[in-house]
């Protein structure tokens, strides 16, 4: 066959009638676009699959390829991200969704030493996987109350067979809220004095640097450098600069951020934004693992405060969750994190 012949045959092949790859189910593009209104940003992937999760219950296959689309990336860009992370659940075709309660047993050393496994092992026996899944999880920070568990987000402290039971018949999912200083509260004590010290030039960086020398101040990631020294070298990069706070406490044995914030946020959120406002830093991004459901909760509801005080202009703090990794503890990986990677 002459090569003109052979163009002229290739010329009168029909298309393909479809496109390779998932196709986007008109269906669950519409149920996406109602979850969301306006441009859907990279970074913020995460939060956009926690959304579809809490709604549905799960990630269905066509719930992500609708995602993809309308965030105008890869379907596999989202596919490695949700697949990441422990706490969600894909749901390929023809699978079910997972039991509309998720109870998490916290199998970290101080649960297992008060009897975590025998606890799982009855629980995986007298539930219905239906009903009810039945997983072991990470450390989730509860090591005072051990033996310790999520059903849903609600938590059940020195847990039992019978307490476990009774919190899922009463469909108590949602995180229980301590009671914990408020703002009005913390501000009569004098909370936010040294905030507005800063931002009114009563207080200058230099004397904040001295202060944190002096006390000895140091990071507790590994090295402990000096934090003194570290908001030197911050303030001294040239801007754009951004602020990240670490909130992925998943080390067995180590709740005190837990605590702190169950108990006394604005101290935090004072410190925080002592700290961003000292080195001149144009956003604040706190990443909250999300085996703390309560403190997310509180963040939220106080973040919203400041904003309505007035402390801060609204986004200036950005609230990250996390979704189950333990690796986003250390500092690069919190960061990819936060990229919604």
């Amino acid at each position: 066959m002459d090569q003109t012949k052979a163009l002229h045959i290739h010329s009168k092949r029909k298309p393909k009638a479809f496109l390779k790859g998932r196709q986007t189910e008109p269906k669950a593009l519409e149920e996406i676009k109602t979850l969301f209104s306006g441009t859907l940003v990279r970074d913020h992937l995460i939060e956009y699959l926690h959304k579809i999760q809490d709604t549905y219950g799960g990630l269905s296959a066509s719930h992500l390829k609708a995602l993809a689309d309308v965030m105008k990336i890869p379907q596999i860009e989202v596919y490695e991200v949700a697949s990441f992370y422990a706490h969600f659940d894909i749901v390929k075709e023809k699978e079910s969704y997972p039991a509309p309660i998720t109870v998490r047993v916290c199998n970290s050393v101080t649960c297992t030493m008060k009897g975590a496994e025998e606890l799982y092992k009855t629980l995986k026996a007298q539930t219905n996987p239906q009903e009810v899944r039945i997983l072991h999880a990470p450390c989730i920070g509860r090591c005072a109350h051990a033996p310790a568990l999520h059903a849903g987000k609600h938590s059940v402290d020195h847990a039992t067979v019978d307490t476990t039971i009774k919190a899922i018949e009463a469909k108590k999912q949602n995180p229980d809220i301590p009671d914990y200083k408020t703002y009005s509260a913390y501000q009569n004590e004098g909370g936010y004095a040294q905030l507005k010290a800063l931002k009114t030039g009563q207080l200058n960086f230099e004397t904040i640097v001295e202060t944190l020398s002096a006390a000895g101040l140091q990071g507790l990631g590994g090295a402990g450098f000096p934090a003194g020294k570290k908001w030197q070298f911050v303030k001294g990069y040239d801007a754009p600069r951004l602020m990240t706070v670490n909130g992925d406490e998943g080390e067995p044995g180590t709740f005190k951020d837990r605590h702190c914030l169950e108990t006394n946020p604005h101290q935090f959120l004072e410190g925080a934004l002592i700290a961003a406002h000292a080195v001149e830093t144009e956003r604040l991004y706190i990443y909250m693992r999300d085996e703390y459901p309560s403190c997310l909760e509180i963040l939220r509801r106080e973040i919203d405060v400041l904003e309505t005080e007035k402390l801060i202009e609204p986004g200036f703090i950005e609230l990250r969750r996390g979704a189950g990794a333990y690796i986003c503890g250390e500092e690069s990986a919190m960061i990819e994190s936060i990229e919604g990677k």
